[in-house]
């Protein structure tokens, strides 16, 4: 159901409406059943904790100042009655059973085969922080809660909860490993696990990760693995069990009937008032402003892209009126700074024709270099819309392109580089092929880093220059880079990295058996190329970052 038809059934709860009640509670029991089902894996006091979480949001709705927060604030209230679970564990019911295992509830209710059922069956192997974590993460995969929303119910920042859920989904692959291993065949593993009690906890998963990391059998992988995420895409909320009704979860009353018994004081004075003061309008926050200055009046010199590649470059485009932004336009300073040195970068902002195979790459130049940090870690990986990471530093960054249209084709939204402070350009290409190569042992020579008529196609934008499996950039200073994935399924894994390992990629070429050598953009000057879609602002949406911006 559409989010304003919530905003008009929680505003009219909110007021007293007793149907509504019964609604919003009814609509929004499966989301808070998923969570906590899976956080607690069934245990048996996952009746009382939604029941709990429902009774709260039904008392305070009325505390509730923007209907359209409602998600994330029910999220929030599931999640901390969890913590609040945990929390008053007594040593007699820390070894009770699962009432019902969620697991296999997940497996049996959604009819899960294959990698799926193995990612469901992996969950029991995670500890109750990861599990709990998993709840929130399994949703924004299945497109039930945004990453802002999981941040907020963990209360920790979009950063934090990016490298909360990487850490997670290590732990959840090693735990697909065990799944994996344990339906095997190996004698040896049977040997180890001839003192297990069947029971999966964190002792027992270290232990037979370490035999799967040094099995040829065991980890030996008989089939390609997909990315749990990419299994969980649309995957529908598992269905609430026979007899766990709205009636059960209210005490054994509808919103509407719980007036009688006196089942809940306050209930009964959210039902028969109005809860709060609506205000009479919707607040819009709007976002950072960016400031783009327009491209230079001349082409792109042909110095700020190597022999090896042919570029084109569009035409000149009429000067725009400057932004009255002050928080984002240029100093006196920096003015004069640009006057005297001339225009900072050049876009690379055309498609190219890709280089001979043969050709080897330009020398790369030499830059100052004392390391760059990552808000990701050494190996941030992005596969979500609004996914980002800061770096900070002076030295080089590898962005690796991982686009998957076989799981969902269509237009690619480019990533973008926002609230740059300093100077970041594009200095080189590898990964022995560009996006536009066919895959090695291809029929047909179709099935190309960007599809084939058999799997649907990665459509870029038009204009947009054509990206190598690996772009490397020199940074000095600090910026954050966003994926913007919404139309073809793609992820970026982000490694700040430096000048060897970047001649080492590129010159990996033909006679190595790749396919191609890689490709120098570097002029080792300040008019280098800059990556597309590059400001010094911080929009409200990244996607909406100009292609042929100058910074």
């Amino acid at each position: 159901m559409d989010s304003q038809h919530w905003r008009a059934v929680i505003t009219a709860a909110q007021a007293g409406d007793r149907r509504a009640l019964d609604e919003l509670v009814a609509g929004w029991l499966p989301l808070v059943y998923n969570i906590v089902g899976r956080a607690l894996n069934g245990h048996a006091d996952v009746d009382d904790v939604v029941q709990e979480t429902m009774l709260r949001a039904v008392d305070h709705l009325g505390s509730l100042r923007d209907p359209d927060s409602f998600r994330s604030w029910l999220v929030a209230i599931a999640v901390r009655q969890v913590r609040d679970r945990a929390r008053r564990k007594t040593p007699d019911r820390l070894e009770e059973a699962a009432a019902a295992d969620f697991a296999e509830l997940t497996v049996l209710r959604l009819q899960l085969e294959g990698q799926r059922r193995e990612v469901a069956e992996a969950a029991r192997w995670l500890d109750d922080e990861d599990r709990h974590l998993l709840s929130l993460w399994w949703l924004e995969v299945a497109g039930e809660l945004t990453r802002r929303e999981l941040a907020a119910a963990v209360g920790i920042t979009r950063q934090h909860a990016a490298v909360r859920v990487q850490r997670m989904k290590e732990r959840l692959e090693t735990s697909r490993g065990i799944v994996r291993a344990l339906d095997g065949a190996c004698p040896d593993l049977r040997e180890t696990t001839g003192r297990w009690n069947g029971r999966p906890d964190s002792v027992w998963r270290k232990r037979l990760a370490r035999h799967i990391r040094g099995c040829g059998y065991c980890g030996g992988t008989r089939e390609a693995v997909v990315p749990a995420e990419r299994l969980l895409v649309g995957l529908a909320l598992v269905p609430l069990p026979a007899g766990f009704t709205l009636s059960l979860a209210l005490g054994g009353k509808t919103a509407a009937a719980a007036t009688s018994a006196g089942w809940s004081a306050k209930l009964l004075g959210a039902l028969t008032k109005p809860a709060v003061a609506m205000t009479a309008g919707a607040t819009i926050v709007a976002g950072g402003a960016y400031v783009v200055t327009q491209p230079p009046d001349a082409p792109p010199p042909r110095a700020a892209v190597s022999p090896t590649a042919t570029a084109t470059s569009l035409p000149p485009r009429a000067p725009a009126p400057p932004a009255a932004t002050p928080k984002t336009s240029p100093s006196t300073t920096e003015k004069a700074a640009r006057e005297k040195t001339g225009p900072y970068g050049t876009v690379v902002d055309a498609v190219d024709r890709a280089p001979d195979p043969n050709a080897r790459p330009a020398a790369l130049p030499r830059r100052p270099e004392s390391g760059v940090t990552s808000t990701g870690g050494p190996k941030a990986v992005m596969q979500h819309r609004g996914d980002h990471v800061t770096l900070t530093g002076r030295g080089y960054v590898l962005v690796r392109w991982q686009i998957s249209p076989g799981s969902r084709p269509g237009a690619l939204v480019m990533p973008s580089w926002t609230g740059l402070k300093g100077r970041l350009f594009h200095v080189a290409s590898g990964g022995s092929r560009r996006m536009d190569d066919p895959l090695p042992g291809a029929p047909n020579g179709y099935a190309t880093g960007m599809g084939g008529p058999a799997i649907g196609y990665a459509v870029l934008s038009p204009g947009t220059q054509q990206m190598w499996q690996n772009e490397y950039f020199y940074l000095d200073g600090t910026v954050t880079l966003t994926q913007n994935e919404r139309g073809c399924d793609y992820g970026l894994i982000v490694f700040p990295t430096n000048r060897d390992a970047v001649v080492e990629d590129i010159d990996q070429g033909p006679p190595q058996g790749a396919i191609r050598y890689g490709l120098v953009r570097d002029t080792g000057t300040d008019r280098a190329p800059v990556p597309q879609y590059l400001t010094r602002g911080a929009p409200a949406d990244p996607a909406t970052v100009p292609q042929r911006s100058r910074v």
